[in-house]
């Protein structure tokens, strides 16, 4: 495993205070295997220096993170200083460096300062995903086997203007009324919104009640970044 990065202590170390973002864990070389090794969830791991301003400076979004991700990720800091080993068997040669331990091995790494947005996308692969839920590329498979129908749920202006090939309309407020209709469809039915958050929430609520439904994850904004075809 390599990770390109700057030098290790380089500009941004310094002197300083206490370490922000005191409520993320640190992990030490005693803890590593129990916490990190054998974890049965995703770990990312932050390889960061106490004294490091660009450290410090990610310090809110880590913690906002973690606190977002708790019981789906173990988020933990491993200080290089403290925890050389560690350190020198991940080769870290920058820091911060980011490193996703998922499924028995390094995942994913990123050396230098990053969000939370670039932080989930690490993490992303690695959710467990909700019944029902179908990616872009799943989705135009399923449209190319004529085995699904998507279903716009959208006002009709949107559905009007932009929509999946071969979508049916029928506005999020009416699914739970037409449920009979849904399902006479000539293939089963996947369920999209603007940005899937509606439609995911309709499909955990039919779920529960015994109806689950398909959708799409990230709804029409998905699958437009994904170059897929619409019609208009």
């Amino acid at each position: 495993m390599t990770l390109i990065g700057g030098p290790l202590g380089g500009p941004g170390s310094g002197g300083g205070g206490g370490s922000a973002g005191a409520d993320v864990p640190f992990v030490t070389e005693r803890d590593f295997e129990s916490v990190v090794l054998t974890s049965e969830v995703p770990v990312l791991m932050v390889l960061v220096m106490e004294r490091s301003q660009p450290c410090k400076a990610i310090a809110p979004d880590l913690a906002a993170f973690a606190s977002e991700m708790a019981g789906k990720v173990k988020v933990v800091k491993i200080d290089v200083e403290k925890s050389p080993v560690i350190a020198r068997q991940l080769r870290v040669q920058t820091v911060p460096t980011f490193m996703l331990f998922a499924e028995q091995k390094i995942a994913d790494a990123q050396a230098g300062p990053i969000g939370r947005k670039e932080m989930r996308a690490m993490v992303e692969p690695f959710l467990p995903r909700m019944q029902g839920a179908l990616k872009p590329a799943e989705l135009a498979e399923l449209l190319k086997q004529g085995a699904v129908v998507p279903v716009d749920t959208r006002d009709a202006g949107a559905y009007g203007r932009a929509r999946l090939p071969g979508a049916k309309h029928i506005p999020l407020e009416e699914i739970a009324g037409r449920l009979a209709e849904l399902y006479m469809l000539a293939g089963q039915p996947v369920l999209y919104c603007r940005s899937g958050d509606k439609t995911k929430e309709l499909a955990a609520t039919l779920t529960e009640q015994g109806v689950p439904v398909n959708f799409l994850e990230g709804g029409m904004l998905a699958w437009e970044a994904d170059g897929r075809k619409i019609e208009r």
